[in-house]
């Protein structure tokens, strides 16, 4: 009879081990991010459309009405986007069922508010139609936006990111291997060090490379690979960081700054045989993270194709992650190569 009881946890943590992981389940879109945005105007003016090519009676007319159904549709339209906008925060934490009422909700107060106090007066019957209207819209760019989500996340989204964020991975060990065997001998405890910190390196890379992480957590990391870079370079790797106005529980994209500084260090700090300075500076600007990182520029020809490579690599994990309000530009001016990365800001949820 003791059995029983353990019997009954085996097959409650069997039970919990074969359900959906969280990761597998499909996200709701974040409504913060501007992308998502356009896309909910994009999709009613397309509804729109379609609504007008069905209802004009004759070809020359369409003009007409497209025109009239515009005078009553952009504006609830515009209303709605904005509220999702504005909501965008509490809505990321709901549940499809959940979120498709809400924006269903929305969207009936949105067209409402528009008929009952700007737009012009309309009969029972036009009130209605706008009504039913807005619901319909409303599902249409639900089930817009699921599809969506199934086909990129987590399917294609999260296998491109792991597939791209292990591109990035392998180049700094082996390095780091050639710079722990050259002081070895000479001297055994930064070797030892140096091998504790290639060990906590491949425990943070092995982490899921799927969910953000703190900006805090990605700067220690690019400390870390830092350190073993300076056993190959030693006093010619300079590093200044300018941290004063950052915010470190900001979430950013992992591994995103340590391969922009592994160019740094390869493109810049490598080929010269003089000492270099890497400048790493992260502010936040409104609500954007901006991170700039500069480096020396060298003019070698044989490595600017895996230069180009590595920061479209870095656009397309961006672009994953937050859509159309991530930005990736570079300039070399004055003999310096800078990279400039502009991300939303999210914060840490405590």
């Amino acid at each position: 009879m003791a059995a029983a009881p353990e019997k009954s946890a085996s097959i409650k943590q069997a039970s919990e081990r074969s359900a959906i992981p969280e990761r597998l389940r499909v996200p709701v879109p974040d409504f913060r991010n501007l992308g998502a945005v356009l896309r909910v105007l994009l999709v009613g003016n397309v509804l729109m459309l379609i609504t007008v090519l069905i209802r004009a009676p004759a070809l020359g007319e369409i003009g007409q009405t497209l025109l009239m159904m515009a005078g009553r549709v952009e504006l609830p339209l515009i209303l709605f986007a904005t509220a999702l906008f504005v909501l965008g925060h509490w809505l990321s934490h709901l549940n499809w069922r959940d979120l498709t009422l809400t924006v269903a909700s929305l969207a009936l107060a949105s067209t409402i508010f528009c008929q009952s106090w700007i737009l012009l007066p309309v009969n029972a019957d036009g009130y209605l139609r706008g009504m039913i209207w807005a619901l319909a819209s409303s599902i249409c760019v639900m089930a817009y936006f699921r599809w969506r989500q199934i086909a990129q996340m987590p399917a294609l989204g999260e296998a491109r990111i792991l597939a791209l964020t292990a591109r990035i991975r392998p180049h700094f060990f082996f390095n780091s291997i050639n710079g722990v065997l050259g002081v070895i001998r000479s001297d055994p405890k930064r070797a030892e060090e140096a091998l504790e910190s290639m060990a906590e390196l491949f425990r943070e890379l092995m982490r899921d490379s799927r969910e953000l992480v703190t900006l805090c957590d990605e700067i220690e990391l690019c400390n870390r690979y830092l350190e073993l870079e300076r056993l190959r370079l030693g006093e010619r790797l300079k590093v200044k960081w300018e941290l004063k106005h950052a915010p470190l529980n900001a979430q950013v994209p992992p591994l995103m700054l340590q391969p922009l500084i592994e160019n740094a260090v390869f493109h810049g700090i490598e080929p010269n045989p003089e000492p270099g300075q890497i400048l790493i500076r992260i502010v936040r600007r409104g609500n954007m993270l901006d991170m700039r990182i500069s480096n020396p520029a060298h003019k070698v020809e044989r490595r600017a194709t895996g230069n180009r490579m590595a920061m479209n690599n870095i656009r397309e994990r961006l672009t994953l992650f937050f859509d159309l309000e991530a930005t990736l530009t570079t300039e070399e001016t004055d003999g310096e190569f800078r990279v400039r990365v502009r991300i939303p800001l999210r914060r840490e949820e405590k």
